[in-house]
């Protein structure tokens, strides 16, 4: 391609950059711009801006960006009734390289545009740029040296790995610009895969194993430099770049196996309950975020530096509307570890996928019961505090023991009246709370609930008919953000982010086995991951936690608010209702694979049926594709996943209504920023014609 300029500061190393000082904690960064570009010809400068790197993806997930760009137009999640990220699920016409306002259509002025992940990665590749042209010469200490370089070389590889994913061919800098560059050549997909798979090939050999190297937290090791190189290994071998990659691609296999090999033996088995990933969060810091499963994480604490423009917004994005479909009944409130902005609404598929019986992620993920924390007038049915509000049955589509039965929203205005009915089979006589050993759901027997919702009836998936607005608000949220340490309804979550674990290394290697014809040994590394999915021997089905739990130990759970968290957070979920006829029990499950790819689970073959994989290595793929889904739900890769495996378009005509105009040949990548590109000159300083523009633009935009 043609050789272009721009005036841009996003290659430009900035006087005033962030960065840290090496103290016991990375996260303790500090603002400091008394420092000028010369510290960095120093070993402390480097050094402190390598700590710094810490701080960029943090970026990730604070704001509406985090989930428009990785979980909406998927099969996974569809949007509720706020439209603030529409158009990232439907693939409208607001979905292009301008970006959408209010004045083109955006419900409001929050819609991420294109050029968001654009920017703030080359802020992070300039950073890793100075490191590794300085540190060789500037740092005399080997360790050091190669502890610097290694994380220089983690954060451009990584940086350029998002970049890639999701834009194609970028614009490849790697070395610090000198003023405002003016001369930049789009690279090809093809070149930046090389770019992005040798940086972090020097990062993997730079790690000095899995010394954790910048005080607690969960720091880049040599097993998340494995991760991610095996990634990107089968990014560049996989489906969308099938015009190219075919000289790669045993190569890669093997490559990328071999280091995902690495990062399961450095890291030991998987933590054995899944509850413990997300769902027992119990403060700033707590454990669960130190787990050795986890291999990468956005770290945030109760520092300031984690707050406002770099904070954690994700508990705002996953849960429904439940202070208005609850007619009130249940208010928002800190103890809550949510909020409910009804962003991310699982789409049919993303309940279905399930074994609804013996696979117990499906129970330590959604959130199925709200107690009662407000009462209201008129109160017909005598509902007291701490009584089941919000109750959703996630029965399957065989199941039509809710046939006859009306459920919905609560309405409440003068004319209240129950349009919810009273539940059957509501769980045993006694009116004790859950707790971790009793045994079903126990609350008392066809108790009233102000709001409720079932999947299915007479073979229907109904649930999106259950609603209080034109688009349904009213499901099942998942509570891998849920944060009860926040000091205020909207501020900031306090808990670290998890951007890759061990059981996705698993799913990884598995896919590199089935694309070798290694099949038995795909089906080992997927065994290994459903076998902690199992329901362990004692564990009670009907127990729920998830983050609110911070809120035990928070200040704020005095006086009302620490009664409100007693009658907001009931501790149970609905296997029982959802599940009709299954007895009580406390035995373990059985999810693990016999065979594969043929005779694969009954949800897997019905969903195989519609996409219509036959194929042993189609059906492997999809299958890993499902699996990813029940480990990985809500986990912020499911678009580049699914646009690297050719199965975007598919997957999501299928699974995801709501994406209307998604197309073949376009959208498998984002539009290129029309502020970039706008701020293009040829070499002689003119501007770029129509044509040259259209150029740089990908196809379809």
């Amino acid at each position: 391609m043609n050789n272009i300029k721009n005036i841009s500061i996003v290659f430009l190393v900035l006087i005033g950059l962030s960065f840290g000082s090496c103290s016991d904690d990375f996260l303790n960064e500090e603002q400091n711009s008394r420092y000028s570009t010369a510290y960095f010809d120093t070993p402390e400068g480097l050094e402190d801006l390598s700590v710094s790197l810490y701080g960029n993806i943090r970026w990730h997930f604070g704001f509406e960006w985090a989930y428009g760009i990785t979980q909406y137009g998927t099969d996974e999640f569809t949007n509720a009734n706020d439209l603030t990220n529409e158009m990232w699920n439907t693939y409208d016409n607001r979905l292009g390289p301008v970006g959408a306002t209010t004045g083109t259509g955006a419900a409001n002025g929050n819609a991420t545009n294109p050029n968001a992940l654009w920017d703030e990665m080359y802020y992070g590749i300039a950073s890793a740029n100075t490191i590794i042209a300085k540190a060789p010469t500037v740092i005399t200490d080997v360790k050091v040296r190669n502890r610097v370089l290694a994380h220089g070389y983690f954060m451009r590889g990584y940086n350029y790995y998002r970049l890639t994913a999701q834009y194609g061919g970028v614009v490849l800098q790697t070395v610090p610009a000198q003023g405002v560059v003016r001369n930049f050549t789009r690279a090809t997909e093809e070149q930046c895969w090389a770019q992005v798979i040798s940086d972090l090939r020097n990062a993997y050999n730079l790690f000095e194993g899995e010394i954790y190297t910048y005080g607690k937290g969960i720091t880049w090791t040599k097993a998340t430099a494995a991760h991610f190189l095996a990634k990107a290994l089968l990014f560049r071998s996989s489906e969308r770049n099938n015009s190219w990659n075919s000289a790669y691609r045993t190569a890669d296999y093997n490559e990328a196996k071999d280091a995902c090999s690495y990062a399961i033996s450095a890291r030991g088995a998987l933590t054995p309950d899944y509850n413990d990933l997300y769902s027992r969060w119990t403060g700033i810091d707590c454990p669960n975020e130190q787990l050795n499963e986890i291999l990468m994480a956005a770290g945030h604490n109760g520092d300031a530096i984690t707050s406002g423009r770099f904070g954690n917004r994700t508990y705002n994005y996953f849960s429904p509307q439940f202070s208005s479909f609850a007619g009130g009944w249940v208010a928002r409130g800190v103890w809550i570890g949510s909020m409910d902005f009804q962003r991310c609404r699982p789409t049919e598929y993303s309940y279905a996928v399930y074994n609804h019986v013996n696979d117990a992620r499906m129970w330590k993920t959604f959130k199925t019961v709200y107690g009662v924390t407000t009462l209201r007038t008129p109160n017909p049915n005598n509902v007291a505090l701490g009584d089941p509000a919000v109750v959703m049955i996630l029965n399957t589509k065989a199941d039509n023991t809710y046939n006859g039965f009306t459920f919905g929203a609560s309405v409440q205005n003068p004319t209240w009246k129950d349009v919810a009915g009273r539940l059957p089979a509501w769980g045993g006589a006694s009116g004790a709370r859950q707790t971790t050993t009793s045994g079903s759901l126990t609350t008392k027997v066809g108790q009233y609930a102000p709001a409720s919702l079932v999947l299915y009836q007479n073979g229907t998936y109904v649930a999106p008919n259950f609603k209080a607005t034109p688009i349904c608000n009213f499901y099942a949220g998942i509570n891998k953000t849920d944060d009860g340490s926040r000091t205020g309804e909207r501020n900031d979550a306090h808990r670290d982010v998890i951007m890759a674990r061990l059981a996705e290394t698993y799913l990884l290697r598995a896919e590199c086995y089935a694309r070798l014809g290694q099949y038995g040994s795909a089906m080992a590394d997927i065994n290994v991951v459903r076998a902690r999915a199992q329901w362990k021997a004692g564990e009670n089905r009907s127990y729920y936690i998830d983050g609110s739990e911070a809120f035990k130990v928070n200040p704020l759970n005095t006086g009302t608010a620490a009664t409100n968290f007693v009658n907001a957070n009931l501790n149970m979920n609905t296997y029982y209702l959802s599940n009709p006829g299954q007895p009580v029990t406390t035995a373990a499950s059985n999810l693990q694979l016999t065979s594969f790819p043929a005779n694969l689970p009954a949800e897997d073959e019905a969903i195989l049926s519609q996409i219509g994989a036959s194929s042993d290595l189609d059906r492997a793929l999809n299958f890993i594709l499902n699996e990813r889904t029940r480990e990985l739900l809500g986990e912020y890769d499911r678009w580049e996943t699914l646009s690297r495996t050719g199965t975007l378009i598919k997957r999501t005509k299928l699974f995801n209504p709501e994406a209307k105009f998604i197309t073949a040949g376009k959208h498998e990548l984002r539009p290129i920023p029309q502020t970039f590109i706008d701020g293009l000159l040829n070499e002689d300083n003119s501007n770029l014609s129509d044509a040259q523009k259209k150029a740089w633009q990908n196809p379809g935009y």
